[in-house]
């Protein structure tokens, strides 16, 4: 098993590449950032914002909310136990604050499926009002054409955003459950349900046993043919419900998709449903711990969706155990304590290259879904400074992954002065001949309030041609744009934050995630909403690379699943290379001003004038081709790509 951080000597160049990147960021989290004095208040609360623009916002819809606690319920104090926030060398003890990957309570959400890290899960004892209390939690966020679709812990809404700066409201679906995170293929919406108070006919009465056969934990699936009026067409019963999944298409019939189902509480009661078992693999080789789910689905008939396979993808291949990755507890003095690795709690898929990434509690995964209903392992690491595996994601060129670490679980603060800059980050990793390599940590570089939960969380790559840069989700620490096109020196080039909900009490909100969508950043707002940005030229993006980002439109867009990225023979997509080769000093001065000169003939040329222009572009893509063999690999790159971009232009003219 290759170690994204080993011991001795490897433990020294990883700290090393960490302060040089806390230097690159300015990490040291100076009170001087706006982010750190924000203004607190639901409504009125302070904001900062550094190359981006909001420009709408919208509140929760009625019947999503509670008026008599619009914030929710406040969160208590964390257990007495030694602090990992000042010390590099204190440690940590795993505590359901800690690993917690839901904020419900946990009879609502039937455990996290360990309380501790190494110990057998348990489920808490049956509390009904506990279980049944309501919740309405924004989560995560689905789009396919001008629609977009907010999960909810309460359900799921749609909106219009064919005109981003005036979004509004198509429908408002009521089906409790949490977490509601929502996917879109074709004409079927799948909703994430895990919490106990879920029932198979979307009744907000709950359930008030702790055996039902009115209980529904698994994946819904509605059919949105009529977006003001979906219809729940299938239910899918799984042992440990659904906390987030994802959608592979059938690369060989595009009428089937199979869905990876990732629940991460406490397995049910066998009694409730058959088969299922919380018991040791020692003493049941069927347990549901250590697999995940994969249901087949087709879009002709989502009724008879089932699941086919769950596969052990955390076996040692060696032994054949299927508790063969991360015992769970700590790396050794000074580390995190990771969570035991017998579930994942996001899996993204890259269906082109038949490759997925899988944030799985103590481990990152790399795996082969060439087969999407038997997926195979590639490849698993582990950080001594990663709490829990929470996410990941996909460069567009899939030689790179970023996984978050969801330090706290979402709903503690982990983003102050006093936290270490790698903990509660992302951890970035380079895909080296199907093996994952660490190069680099990215944190918040802004600090926050004791009374901000704040830990990394969901985004998505910005398709910017030549450089990768991804905008993500801090719940309240706000959100983040940072390019890690040099995967070892990733660097923000923009943000958005407001100030706590409360100045001294401790609610959950912020940014569930946030994604960008055909020019646009999209923001779920857990507490206060949904919000729409704009992203703006500066000295790290010029108006030619937001552009050439704005050219690319996509019918969908789904969080766990990416496509491959492509741009269209244009010239503002050369003049984006050009920007970042001359950002980088990576291109000579007068080739620069040739190839802009040739491009401006070009676009206007007719006639003879025409021929003249493409001979000329000919010729600067063979030279361009010529000076990428002694650049450097990144500018090397570019240069590649800006030669092919002309040659690319000049057929389309012939």
């Amino acid at each position: 098993m290759t170690a994204g951080v080993r011991g001795g000597s490897a433990l020294v160049v990883v700290c090393a590449v960490a302060g040089l990147w806390a230097m690159r960021v300015g990490y040291a989290q100076s009170s001087s950032d706006p982010r750190a004095t924000l203004k607190p208040g639901l409504k009125d609360a302070g904001q900062a914002s550094r190359n981006m623009t909001l420009i709408a916002t919208r509140p929760k819809p009625s019947g999503f909310v509670d008026p008599n606690a619009p914030t929710g319920a406040v969160i208590p104090p964390e257990p007495a136990r030694g602090s990992a926030s000042t010390s590099a060398t204190s440690g940590t003890t795993t505590t359901p604050s800690d690993t917690d990957p839901a904020p419900s309570p946990p009879s609502a959400s039937g455990g996290d499926g360990s309380n501790a890290s190494t110990e057998k899960p348990r489920a808490p004892a049956f509390d009904p009002k506990l279980a049944n209390q309501a919740s309405f939690t924004n989560s995560d966020l689905a789009f396919s054409g001008r629609h977009m679709f907010v999960g909810n812990y309460h359900g799921f809404n749609i909106y219009d955003v064919e005109e981003p700066k005036n979004p509004h409201l198509v429908a408002s679906i009521v089906c409790p459950g949490g977490q509601g995170d929502v996917s879109v293929y074709r004409h079927l919406l799948f909703l994430s349900v895990e919490q106990v108070r879920g029932r198979l006919d979307c009744g907000t009465q709950g359930v008030m046993t702790a055996v039902s056969s009115e209980r529904f934990r698994g994946v819904r699936i509605f059919d949105i043919t009529d977006l003001k009026q979906p219809r729940q067409v299938a239910a899918v019963q799984t042992c440990r419900g659904s906390h987030t999944h994802t959608l592979v298409p059938d690369p060989k019939d595009p009428e089937t998709v199979y869905v990876y189902g990732s629940g991460t509480s406490t397995p049910r009661a066998g009694d409730e449903l058959s088969g299922c078992s919380a018991a040791d693999p020692k003493d049941d080789p069927n347990t549901s711990l250590f697999s995940i789910d994969v249901i087949k689905v087709s879009t002709a008939r989502p009724q008879d969706a089932a699941i086919v396979s769950r596969p052990r993808v955390f076996a040692d291949p060696s032994t054949g155990a299927i508790a063969g990755l991360w015992k769970g507890g700590t790396h050794g003095e000074g580390t995190q304590s990771s969570r035991i690795t017998n579930q994942c709690h996001d899996i993204t898929v890259y269906p082109e290259l038949g490759l997925a990434a899988g944030a799985c509690s103590g481990n990152g995964l790399l795996l082969d879904i060439s087969d999407p209903m038997n997926p195979v392992r590639l490849d698993a690491v582990v950080d001594k400074n990663f709490a829990y595996w929470h996410s990941a994601t996909f460069n567009n060129d899939g030689t790179k992954v970023v996984f978050t670490d969801e330090w706290g679980g979402g709903t503690r603060p982990r983003c102050r002065a006093t936290d270490l800059p790698n903990w509660g980050a992302n951890a970035i990793f380079d895909i080296v001949d199907r093996k994952l390599v660490f190069r680099a940590y990215y944190k918040l570089p802004a600090p926050q309030t004791e009374s901000e939960n704040c830990v990394a969380h969901n985004g998505s790559i910005i398709p910017v041609p030549g450089r990768d840069i991804m905008v993500q989700a801090w719940y309240q620490g706000g959100i983040s744009v940072f390019d890690f096109t040099d995967s070892a020196h990733p660097f923000e080039i923009a943000y958005f934050d407001r100030g706590p909900l409360d100045a001294k009490k401790l609610f959950l909100g912020g940014y569930w995630s946030a994604y960008w969508y055909n020019g646009n950043i999209y923001g779920s707002e857990i507490v206060r909403g949904l919000d729409v940005f704009r992203l703006n030229p500066s000295e790290f993006l010029s108006q030619n690379e937001l552009t050439a980002a704005v050219l690319v439109k996509s019918a969908t867009f789904n969080a766990q699943q990416q496509p491959r990225v492509t741009w269209p023979d244009n010239s503002v997509v050369a003049r984006a290379y050009l920007d970042q080769l001359g950002r980088t000093k990576g291109i000579a001065a007068d080739r620069a001003a040739a190839v802009r000169s040739a491009l401006d003939r070009a676009d206007s040329a007719r006639g003879a004038s025409s021929v003249a222009a493409t001979e000329q572009l000919t010729a600067l893509a063979r030279e361009l081709e010529r000076d990428a063999t002694s650049a450097s690999a990144i500018d090397g790159k570019r240069l590649k790509l800006l030669a092919e971009t002309l040659a690319r232009r000049v057929a389309r003219t012939q």
